[in-house]
């Protein structure tokens, strides 16, 4: 009864409250019957409030007003003739004072001053929603518009200098985005004609978002350009320093091409690499030729292929016990951040999806995680942890700490144990997701500069980004050495530091009338060097749970469970290159919740 009491009361009070909206005087006329009782120096206005409801006592005033002291001439009086409400104590001190529409009228009949007009609060609240939503719409309706008509563009001036991104990751497609093409004439060079979010690559390998959500064509960030850039879909595979040469090679992106073309060469003033890098295997025998990799978008193909795989081929009823268990045994190498997401994805996929569909197969499907180091998510806060391990330990996930994979074998794999024992372990799927190693072309560029570039992970650069020993070629992202850890965040604010630079530079070279300017040696002098600001680093652990490791002033504010869950999701769609992007996204996890994830196989 009393939450049907509660609704009863609710709707009254609602109700109350949209009549009163239309009474525009209800708001102002106690404040008026305040200021006629003081100037009729009948009472002190301090010693009471004046309330906003319904019930009334007449008190002795001048005409119109008298004094009613008893309850029945109260209730009288209120339903009959009157609607001010006035109660006395026993010296005659004004307790409670309380008004309505009628009273309000008559007060303001009396003072003949004219009430100024004031917006009701819920209207005030209806306005400002009306009004947000109109800007949203028209902006977003703006942003379609801009995006699917693009402005002309300018073409190559000859007087300008060419420069050459090269690779479409998140140092060169950030600074593409951030870089001013008035000032230069710029060329892409990637095997690939999109930019790939790669935090979000894991829940593509289960369909919990769909592959091209993440994915944003280049050439939509080109089109929008004020001058006209160049892209060439190919691979760099050599760079002459000297004569400023590049030389790409056209690879085979289907099973229609035939095959690698003839190399082209093309020139470059100022070069920019930022290529990324590739899965380090370690020297481990067997990796590239039985694991599965979760790097580029092709991979998160083939690990969901395999996937399915793995548990059509479990069904069968003329499969032995020990080889379902090897099929439904899935691995995951690797407890970083991207290890970790990917096994937190494949066990909702498994407790959402596969146990509805699959009930028989969903109970006997592990789920194993093997790092090397003593602890997984090592850049993290000892207390996430501690809560992501617990969290896989209520999930059902193995964790494997200090063993090393020695063997991956087509259907096995051997480990070394941390007692320095060996085991030989079946699997069904095995996603190796360790850290990174150079591309080839970082190390034709390092083996230029022998002298300069001493370290075989990737390019030293100084503070300013450039290439060590290198002339007019600077580096970003995850072939950069620049002190500071692989991210993307790094590479993203990497991207956006040399654009802003090099328009800055360019700029002012223009103003002062230096056509041929020496960016490459000006950016020290007029420049502040690159500092990276982190943003803090987000992981999701399964089961609608993130956690959170945040930067706040001089200390680091961690945070863990389903709001955290939230927040990643929040923090990943406003990150993502494009309105696009974030429709899309959003979309597909609206679709996941009502629909479920799609099973079906490629």
């Amino acid at each position: 009864m009393a939450k049907y009491s509660f609704i009863y009361y609710s709707i009254t009070y609602i109700g109350a409250q949209i009549y009163h909206d239309e009474c525009r005087r209800f708001y102002w006329a106690p404040r008026l019957m305040n200021k006629f009782l003081h100037e009729n120096g009948i009472l002190n206005t301090r010693e009471y409030d004046i309330p906003r409801t319904r019930y009334f006592l007449e008190q002795n005033l001048p005409t119109p007003y008298r004094l009613v002291h008893s309850e029945e001439e109260d209730e009288f009086n209120h339903r009959q003739h009157y609607r001010l409400s006035i109660y006395l104590d026993n010296d005659n001190h004004v307790t409670k004072l309380k008004s309505a529409s009628y009273a309000q009228r008559m007060a303001m009949s009396t003072l003949k001053e004219e009430a100024p007009k004031r917006t009701p609060r819920l209207r005030k609240l209806k306005r400002v929603i009306y009004g947000t939503a109109l800007v949203g719409a028209t902006y977003t309706g703006w942003s379609m518009y801009r995006n699917r008509n693009p402005a002309e563009q300018m073409a190559f001036d000859p007087s300008k200098k060419t420069l050459v991104l090269l690779g479409t990751g998140w140092g060169s497609t950030t600074m593409l985005k951030n870089l001013d093409t008035d000032n230069y004439n710029v060329v892409v060079v990637s095997p690939r004609n999109y930019f790939l979010f790669t935090p979000l690559l894991p829940s593509c390998t289960v369909g919990t978002i769909e592959n091209r959500s993440i994915m944003e064509p280049v050439r939509l960030l080109m089109r929008h350009k004020s001058r006209e850039v160049k892209f060439y879909e190919a691979e760099c595979t050599d760079i002459d320093a000297e004569r400023k040469e590049l030389t790409l090679v056209r690879r085979a992106n289907s099973e229609d091409s035939k095959g690698d073309q003839e190399p082209v060469k093309i020139n470059y003033d100022y070069l920019v690499v930022g290529v990324g890098g590739t899965v380090n295997t370690f020297g481990t025998p067997g990796v590239e030729e039985n694991a599965c990799f979760l790097k580029e978008m092709g991979d998160a193909r083939k690990i969901r292929r395999r996937l399915m795989d793995s548990i059509e081929s479990a069904a069968f009823a003329d499969v032995s016990d020990a080889e379902r268990d090897r099929l439904l045994h899935m691995v995951v190498v690797g407890g970083g951040p991207t290890g970790i997401e990917y096994a937190g994805e494949l066990h909702d996929f498994l407790q959402d999806d596969l146990s509805q569909w699959y009930p028989e197969l969903a109970k006997k499907i592990q789920i194993t995680l093997i790092e090397a180091l003593p602890n997984v998510l090592p850049a993290f806060d000892k207390k996430l942890i501690d809560y992501t391990q617990s969290t896989f330990k209520e999930n059902q996930i193995t964790i494997l700490t200090r063993t090393m994979v020695k063997e991956v074998k087509e259907k096995s794999f051997i480990v070394q144990n941390p007692d320095g024992t060996r085991s030989d372990i079946p699997y069904g799927l095995l996603v190796w997701a360790t850290g990174i190693k150079a591309q080839p072309v970082v190390d034709r560029i390092r083996a230029q500069f022998a002298q300069a570039q001493t370290n075989g992970r990737g390019l030293l650069v100084d503070e300013y980004l450039r290439v060590k020993g290198a002339r007019d070629i600077w580096a970003v992202g995850d072939c950069a050495l620049s002190g500071y850890a692989p991210l993307a965040q790094v590479a993203s604010q990497q991207g956006k530091w040399l654009a802003r630079r090099l328009n800055s530079l360019a700029t002012q070279a223009a103003r002062e009338g230096k056509t041929d300017a020496d960016v490459f040696s000006l950016i020290e002098e007029k420049s502040r060097p690159f500092k990276y600001s982190s943003q803090g680093s987000l992981a999701y652990i399964g089961s609608e749970k993130a956690i959170a490791d945040l930067p706040f002033f001089n200390r680091n504010i961690t945070a863990g469970g389903v709001a955290t869950f939230w927040f990643w999701k929040s923090a990943y769609v406003n990150e993502l290159f494009s309105l696009r992007n974030s429709t899309l996204v959003v979309s597909d996890w609206v679709k996941r919740f009502f629909f479920g994830r799609d099973i079906s196989r490629e």
